[in-house]
């Protein structure tokens, strides 16, 4: 099985978890054969591994909800929607910029043509 995250997903390694993670939901692929879905309870980490407890996904008889992944392994995390927001924002405003100057040099030109 290859999980491939969503468009409103994010990639982390799971060595950039920190506390400001808790409570956000999370996606993951611990081993080949298992995709992990669950909100981020509580996070541990020593020199090599990050601990990553879930709530709300523990209590099946073949599900965990506690993982232990390497600093460098790949995790999915929600696209922070006002960063994004801000991103879209200021690209807008950049293109409208572009457009309102090359559309006054443009005008200057045939200004001066005449």
């Amino acid at each position: 099985m290859e999980y491939t995250r969503s468009q409103q997903e994010k990639v982390v390694t799971a060595g950039d978890l920190g506390r400001s993670h808790i409570g956000q939901t999370i996606s993951f692929q611990p081993n080949e054969f298992t995709v992990v879905f669950g909100k981020i309870a509580g996070i541990a980490r020593t020199e090599a591994m990050v601990y990553v407890s879930l709530d709300g996904v523990g209590n099946g008889t073949h599900l965990k909800d506690e993982y232990d992944l390497p600093l460098t392994h790949e995790v999915y995390l929600p696209v922070d929607v006002l960063t994004n927001a801000e991103s879209t924002i200021k690209d807008l405003f950049g293109k409208v910029q572009e457009n309102l100057r090359g559309t006054g040099h443009k005008g200057e030109d045939q200004t001066d043509r005449l």
